[in-house]
């Protein structure tokens, strides 16, 4: 899945979240669900503050975001008062029948959700 998000020719359900790693400071990718809309991207992590990506936003929330074949700069702020169980409900719902069955496996591993909001800035990047 992760070559596919890099060569743009995965499912419009999923992106690719690049951020930067909180010990090595080198990049880090990681699939999640496409959670564009407008100008800002919604992520839920179900684990928390305890995933990766997490730990990594929260040492720096400047990222990076991969939709189709563009790429989106952002920042990353995290909304621990959000509904993280409703809004990924949201996400899988705009993503369809295969967001909705990425859905169902989040549901079924998370369990800590906080939602992320990522404010995207100057359009599309390209690299």
């Amino acid at each position: 899945m992760r070559l596919a998000l890099r060569v743009g020719v995965a499912p419009r359900t999923f992106a690719l979240l690049e951020t930067t790693g909180n010990k090595t400071g080198r990049r880090r990718l990681t699939p999640v669900g496409n959670g564009l809309d407008g100008d800002t991207f919604w992520l839920v992590s179900e684990l928390g503050l305890r995933s990766g990506y997490a730990r990594n936003l929260q040492a720096n929330p400047q990222v990076r975001v991969k939709v189709g074949r563009r790429w989106y700069s952002g920042s990353a702020t995290f909304l621990p008062e959000d509904d993280g169980w409703k809004r990924r409900e949201e996400i899988d719902d705009r993503n369809g029948l295969m967001g909705r069955l990425d859905g169902k496996i989040f549901r079924a591993s998370a369990t800590e959700p906080v939602t992320i909001r990522i404010d995207l800035v100057g359009g599309a990047t390209h690299k």
